[in-house]
């Protein structure tokens, strides 16, 4: 994308040998976003959420791991 800085916050691997990568994204215009690409062997899946989101993403893996 066009205008967008993008800082690595982690590089996970997670199971099953796919990788999760986690980035800040900062566009031109202020927005600020929270990108995940999920890989895969040779598929991608990348997504990018906002602020609320990542807040209640949150607290659903908390509840989760916190849940035994």
């Amino acid at each position: 994308m066009a205008n967008e800085f993008v800082n690595d916050i982690a590089n996970l691997e997670i199971p099953f040998g796919r990788e999760m990568l986690i980035q800040d994204v900062k566009h031109e215009s202020g927005l600020q976003m929270m990108r995940i690409r999920l890989k895969e062997g040779s598929r991608f899946t990348i997504f990018d959420i906002d602020n609320d989101t990542v807040n209640k993403l949150k607290e659903i893996l908390n509840d989760w791991s916190n849940n035994d």
